[in-house]
C-alpha cells in the first residue's frame, strides 16, 4: 500500500513486533516475513527460495526485476534469526513457502495472502515491500555504505537506496555518529 510520494511504507521495529506476537515461529506467515526482512528479498524471489539457496552460511540467489532480461546475483550472509525459523521446515520442501497442498506460491498469490496477514495483526499500513526497506533502514541503521546495502537489495545504482534508507544515513550524519566495520565481517546487523 503506498501511503505517500515516497512509495511503500517502512516497517518500523514496534511494527515488527507486533506482527511477530501474532504469528509464531512455524507458521508461513512467520517465515514469509522473516525471509523478507532478512534478505531484503522482493515477493518475486521469496517465494522461489529453498534449501539449493543456502551455500554453507551464506544464502544465493539471482534477483530479477520484473522485465529485464538480466539478474544480479545476491549472496549474503545467514542471519542466526533466519536460520533458527528455517530449522524449522522440512529439507524435503522445494520452496520455503510452499502452500498446503505442496505447490510453489506465486508471487501474486504472496501479496495477497501477506494483506491478510498483516490486517490480522491490525497493520494496514504494512506490505511485503515494506520488508525490503525495513531490511535496508536496519542495514543503514548498522552502518551498512550504501554499496553494502546495494550488494543485499540488488540495487544497480545507489538511487533507490538512498530512497530506502537515506533518512537513516543523514541522520547518523548529522549525529556525527561513525560507521561501523564493514558489514562482510559479521552478519549481527540486522
Amino acid at each position: 500500500m503506498r501511503t505517500n510520494k515516497r512509495g511503500f511504507h517502512t516497517w518500523t521495529e514496534e511494527e515488527l513486533q507486533a506482527f511477530f506476537e501474532r504469528h509464531k515461529v512455524g507458521s508461513v506467515v512467520h517465515t514469509a516475513v522473516t525471509l523478507m526482512l532478512y534478505t531484503a528479498c522482493a515477493r518475486s524471489a521469496v517465494v522461489k527460495l529453498g534449501w539449493q539457496n543456502l551455500k554453507g552460511d551464506r544464502l544465493r540467489y539471482r534477483r530479477q526485476k520484473t522485465g529485464r532480461v538480466s539478474a544480479v546475483l545476491i549472496d549474503i550472509p545467514l542471519h542466526q534469526e533466519l536460520r533458527k525459523v528455517l530449522e524449522t521446515l522440512h529439507k524435503d520442501k522445494l520452496t520455503f513457502l510452499e502452500t498446503r497442498g505442496g505447490r510453489s506460491r506465486s508471487a501474486n498469490g504472496l501479496g495477497t495472502a501477506m494483506r491478510k496477514w498483516c490486517d490480522d495483526a491490525g497493520l494496514p499500513k504494512c506490505s511485503a515491500h515494506g520488508l525490503r526497506k525495513a531490511c535496508a533502514t536496519r542495514l543503514a541503521e548498522a552502518g551498512a555504505t550504501e554499496r553494502e546495502i546495494m550488494a543485499w537489495t540488488g540495487h544497480n545504482s545507489p538511487t533507490m537506496v538512498q530512497v530506502y534508507a537515506g533518512n537513516t544515513h543523514r541522520n547518523q550524519e548529522t549525529r556525527g555518529q561513525h560507521r561501523n566495520p564493514p558489514l562482510n565481517r559479521h552478519c549481527r546487523f540486522l
